[in-house]
């Protein structure tokens, strides 16, 4: 299997991960939720990695740290936009723009981040509430 074959292959795992994850928040299951973002994020580290291996001497991409405002904003909406940002870093791919696609996987993960840092307050904040009761 080729580098951008596996680069591709965990894309289209980050991303069906992600469908996974936006039924679960439909459907208000918190635990399988937050494992299958667990699974976007990990998926997008490894995707990440293997691009990060493509461009040895690319000290620009170790420089990179876009942070999207992504304050006050819905979950839902953060994914649905991580989605699209899935789907255009695939697209890239398939037609050979490697930086341009890390450049979308690695805005991708920021967004991932974001999720799970919220995921991590809930949870915090709930067992906050239990030692209270």
């Amino acid at each position: 299997m080729t580098a951008n074959e596996k680069i591709q292959k965990a894309v289209d795992g980050a991303s069906a991960c992600l469908k996974e994850s936006i039924a679960e928040l439909s459907k208000k299951n918190e635990e399988s939720f937050a494992d299958r973002v667990w699974h976007v994020g990990a998926e997008l580290e490894y995707a990440l990695f293997l691009y990060s291996m493509m461009f040895p001497d690319e000290s620009t991409f170790s420089k990179r740290k876009p942070n999207p405002e992504l304050k006050n904003v819905e979950t839902a909406t953060i994914l649905n936009d991580c989605q699209e940002l899935l789907d255009d870093a695939g697209k890239q791919l398939a037609k050979g723009k490697l930086k341009e696609s890390y450049k979308t996987a690695y805005t991708a993960r920021n967004y991932i981040l974001k999720v799970q840092e919220d995921i991590a307050k809930k949870k915090r904040e709930a067992l906050k509430q239990k030692e209270k009761t």
